[in-house]
């Protein structure tokens, strides 16, 4: 039994660790850490887990959690974890960490981006960035892991079989991308509340956003080079779902039998892409609450460029699902164990 302590466990993404966690048949949670709730039940920070979860919260003490953990899932605001983690922790247990303090390998684009200071830049290095359909194997050996960020994972999976073939040119991709309210966390913002989001969608971030260098860090490994790309994320009145839009320049000229083949090259034996049938859009309801992904494509003969299209639910395959088929992969179980969740309707 994998013993499984959660860092910031009352956070969205957290409490989505929580509910997948206690589905899951070889894992069981030893500590739900909140620095906000200390000593106050779990049940009743999350009402759902009445009579499921009886524990209450304990503090963010890494070292003490080290020595009762096989794993640590930080799901923690950006800073946390590279301020926590040391060689005497990484040697005892196994780190998932859900913020991006290890995702970028170049810790001077991380805090241009982020605005802060990298406390423990040395494991940069180390750490295997855990989209698990494309580093699968370098996962399963790591010690620390850096789990993607949502907008990040729907877009690279999206777009990432047509880079790596070379049928795009990287330089011209531009992603369009809309979010759920529950990607900017559950911190009390105005930004967030009901009457701000409600009928109404939004731009944010625009050419600011900070998952751009990680979306262009991954498919510039796929293109073989340094790429640049447009990125803009939207805010839309629903709970969860990220939808991708994606656009870019054809390098070669192509039939959707060619493309098809390219994305069942390259998914057509995962468990969590679903390439959809020719000329059916990816929807965020069909995916929602699962760890699925639904992606698919349309070419414009017209100007020579391709329409990418995905869906995934941003706190599951965006967030704590991939974190827990990250952890499968690390103690070589079965990679859908606890995640085969039939998507939720309505």
């Amino acid at each position: 039994m994998i013993k499984a302590g959660i860092i910031g466990s009352t956070g969205y993404a957290g409490n989505e660790l929580v509910r997948l966690l206690m589905g899951h048949k070889d894992a069981e949670i030893v500590w739900y850490g909140s620095r906000s709730y200390i000593d106050k039940k779990y049940s009743d920070v999350y009402r759902n887990m009445f009579e499921i979860v009886d524990e209450k919260c304990l503090d963010d003490n890494m070292d003490e959690l080290a020595e009762k953990a096989d794993v640590i899932f930080t799901a923690t605001p950006q800073g946390l974890c590279a301020s926590l983690v040391n060689d005497d922790i990484l040697n005892k247990v196994k780190i998932i960490d859900l913020s991006a303090d290890f995702r970028l390998k170049d810790v001077s684009v991380y805090e241009q981006w982020y605005k802060l200071e990298h406390k423990s830049p040395q494991y940069i290095k180390e750490a295997v960035y855990g989209l698990c359909e494309i580093n699968r194997e370098s996962i399963k050996g790591a010690r620390l892991i850096a789990n993607p960020g949502c907008y990040t994972t729907c877009s690279i999976l999206t777009i990432y079989p047509l880079v790596k073939e070379g049928f795009i040119d990287p330089d011209t991709i531009i992603v369009d991308a809309k979010s759920g309210t529950s990607g900017a966390g559950r911190g009390a913002k105005v930004d967030n509340l009901f009457c701000e989001v409600n009928e109404n969608m939004k731009a944010y971030g625009v050419l600011t956003h900070r998952h751009t260098p990680e979306i262009e860090e991954q498919l510039g490994y796929a293109a073989g080079k340094n790429i640049k790309i447009i990125f803009t994320p939207h805010l839309v009145p629903m709970n969860r779902g990220i939808l991708v839009t994606a656009y870019a320049n054809l390098s070669k000229q192509v039939t959707y039998d060619t493309v098809r083949a390219v994305y069942d090259k390259y998914y057509g034996n995962e468990k969590f892409i679903r390439i959809l049938d020719k000329d059916i859009c990816p929807e965020t309801r069909w995916v929602e609450g699962s760890n699925y992904v639904d992606v698919n494509f349309k070419i414009d003969e017209r100007t020579g460029r391709i329409v990418m299209m995905g869906a995934i639910d941003n706190l599951v395959k965006g967030a704590a699902g991939q974190a827990v088929q990250n952890m499968n992969l690390l103690f070589g179980l079965d990679e859908t164990q606890g995640l085969l969740q039939v998507p939720m309707f309505p």
